[in-house]
């Protein structure tokens, strides 16, 4: 699901904060970002040893929510842009000292400018995959790197099968709702080909995913577009439901709950020879 699962999965945001076209239904409060789901720049630290940033290249990171991962990149010297699609987490990241700038991932107007491009937990908050690689594609020189990681298919199955069925029972249809896009790698892979991409490497990677407090906490993260849908005065119910609905599959002995995570991680190049 984070946004920033981006560095978060905001929109355009990772964010894990995820970064796309914001859903009228689902806003990124940073505090409330970090306080939920702040593990998600953590686990996004691998995508920088595979990125490899040099000193004095320009990298540009699609979705960097609050800038914790946008932080990590521009201490190897790099030049660094974030953009994202959440002012607020934008200014977030500005508090950082950051280059980050409000920005439709759908609609990146940036051309041939970078190095390379990373994107941690944001990609599948952004419903028109093609149009982002578009994007990427226009904004790397040619021979330039794309890193991402996203959530692919079968991520957060239990969540979101838990959110379908108790909204199902409400008589709201759950899938008008989805704000997500998680595909299979070769599904992806084949988009990133024809966006003109060569693809070095595209795997999922399981990654059940301890949280740092209850699960509800990050159903009112990560699900506004579901939890918007339920009449307001029904909605601690609605979320009682879905926890307890959990409860046997995520949450252990001990009270500790977790998100069952499939991540889909790849290295691309831009086809082209760089530019001299």
């Amino acid at each position: 699901m984070r946004g920033r699962a981006g560095h978060g999965g905001t929109p355009s945001s990772h964010g894990g904060t995820a970064s796309g076209t914001p859903r009228a239904s689902q806003h990124w409060d940073p505090q409330r970002y970090n306080a939920n789901a702040g593990f998600v720049a953590q686990l996004g630290s691998p995508l920088i040893d595979l990125l490899q940033p040099q000193a004095g290249e320009r990298i540009l990171d699609v979705g960097c929510g609050e800038g914790a991962l946008t932080e990590k990149l521009a201490a190897s010297g790099a030049t660094v842009v974030g953009v994202d699609a959440s002012p607020e987490q934008v200014a977030a990241a500005q508090r950082r000292g950051l280059d980050a700038r409000v920005m439709n991932g759908e609609a990146l107007s940036i051309t041939r400018e970078f190095d390379a491009v990373l994107s941690n937990a944001a990609l599948h908050w952004m419903l028109q995959p093609d149009a982002v690689l578009a994007g990427v594609a226009r904004a790397l020189k040619p021979g330039g790197r794309f890193v991402g990681e996203m959530g692919g298919a079968g991520n957060v199955a239990a969540i979101a099968g838990a959110v379908a069925a108790a909204l199902e029972a409400r008589g709201i249809d759950s899938r008008a709702a989805n704000p997500w896009y998680f595909p299979t790698p070769e599904e992806y892979a084949a988009r990133l080909d024809a966006a003109g991409f060569e693809v070095l490497s595209i795997a999922l990677i399981p990654r059940p995913t301890p949280l740092p407090g209850a699960i509800a906490g990050w159903l009112e993260t990560f699900c506004e577009s579901f939890i918007r849908q339920v009449p307001e005065g029904e909605r601690p119910a609605f979320l009682a439901e879905v926890t307890e609905a959990l409860r046997p599959s995520l949450c252990d002995a001990e009270g500790r709950w977790s998100a069952d995570y499939v991540r889909l991680r790849f290295v691309a190049r831009l086809l082209g020879q760089p530019m001299s």
